[in-house]
């Protein structure tokens, strides 16, 4: 079975996603991690994340990166993963790893922001995990500030409303909602009842 979770920068999926996967048993794969390993392997060599043909040679390097590296949940790393995220070449480099973890027998669950409309699109069970911009500004603020970085809540606003722009806008794979996919709002649901919910979906899903 092949669960898609798709959504905009902090509502939530990564968290749900792994809830997820820990719930039924299935493989997880951070798909936007792979695109902030990309982003933070240019920032170490001094690239520029804009440098299209750059990006797409340090995609080749995105097993360089430890996927417990601190670093790729940086404010900065995030913003250079989301300019990397517009490159069809780093993407096309990228497809390929993600659909084979998509296929791993005991079932996978893969976030990000095109899984249901492009790496998945034939996946079983699509969810579309959403909060207001100001929730999960919110969100990212207080997850900023624990980390010890100084930012104001205007600044991680900005910021992420930024962040949305780029992702929905782009040519490549643009963040949307697969017409099949379920939306799942979670601006005033803690992680517990989002679980409940998207379990409940799921299970009504594949028991059709």
């Amino acid at each position: 079975m092949i669960i898609a979770v798709d959504g905009p920068v902090a509502a939530g999926k990564g968290t749900l996603a792994r809830r997820i996967a820990a719930h039924f048993g299935h493989k997880y794969l951070d798909t936007g991690a792979l695109y902030r390993a990309v982003g933070l392997y240019m920032i170490r060599a001094g690239q520029d994340p804009e440098d299209q043909e750059a990006a797409v040679a340090a995609a080749a390097h995105v097993g360089e990166i430890d996927p417990t590296d601190p670093d790729l949940r940086a404010e900065e790393t995030g913003n250079a993963a989301s300019k990397v995220a517009v490159n069809q070449g780093v993407r096309d480099a990228l497809l390929e790893y993600q659909r084979n973890v998509a296929k791993t027998p005991e079932g996978a669950v893969l976030d990000g922001r095109d899984i249901g409309t492009v790496v998945c699109p034939d996946a079983d069970v699509k969810l579309f995990v959403t909060a207001s911009a100001e929730e999960r500004a919110r969100r990212r603020h207080t997850e900023l500030l624990g980390k010890g970085e100084t930012v104001t809540f205007e600044e991680v606003l900005k910021d992420l409303e930024a962040r949305d722009a780029r992702d929905s806008g782009r040519k490549s794979a643009p963040l949307a909602k697969a017409d099949d996919a379920y939306l799942l709002d979670t601006t005033k649901l803690d992680i517990e009842a989002a679980l409940e919910k998207a379990v409940e979906i799921i299970s009504e899903k594949t028991s059709d």
